[in-house]
């Protein structure tokens, strides 16, 4: 299941794990202001996604967006990248539940490695702002991007990880 907290959380949690060693480095870059990341993170206009490549397969998008209103968000999985989501700027919510109790209504793997799926279910509801976030595993449907109330501007970084 998905781990949950803020970035010093995630970095405990995930220390013992190598492949993580790039998407942590990134993420506390990003969360550093005045580091190179943070200012072109501040830089990203709204709607707009950069990739930076990271060591081990993994890469980072750093995005700027603003935030939906829930029936906007369809569940989604990944099979090939676990996703380190962590927010920089604004508040957001997210949503994970166990990927086997829904529905599949579009598999895009292995090109786009995402899996939708059709219905909403019980989840648990995060409250995400500034240097919070989580880690979604190939088993946890998520709904990241929702609006926290009204749709705000989200700044954010999303590392995925390859699944070996």
């Amino acid at each position: 299941m998905a781990i949950i907290g803020r970035l010093s959380t995630l970095r405990k949690q995930l220390a013992h794990l190598r492949a993580f060693d790039a998407a942590l480095a990134h993420a506390e870059e990003i969360m550093t202001p005045g580091s190179a990341a943070h200012e072109r993170l501040l830089r990203i206009a709204v709607g707009a996604t950069e990739r930076i490549d990271l060591a081990g397969g993994a890469f980072a998008l750093e995005q700027v967006y603003l935030s939906k209103p829930s029936p906007e968000i369809r569940w989604e999985s990944h099979r090939q990248y676990i996703d380190l989501q962590l927010v920089v700027t604004g508040r957001e919510r997210m949503e994970v539940t166990e990927a086997s109790t829904l529905k599949v209504e579009d598999d895009r793997t292995p090109g786009a490695d995402v899996i939708l799926y059709a219905a909403q279910a019980p989840a648990t509801v995060l409250q995400v702002g500034p240097g919070e976030g989580a880690v979604f595993f190939p088993e946890d449907a998520h709904r990241p991007s929702l609006a926290d109330g009204q749709p705000s501007e989200i700044r954010k970084l999303v590392v995925k990880i390859p699944v070996y």
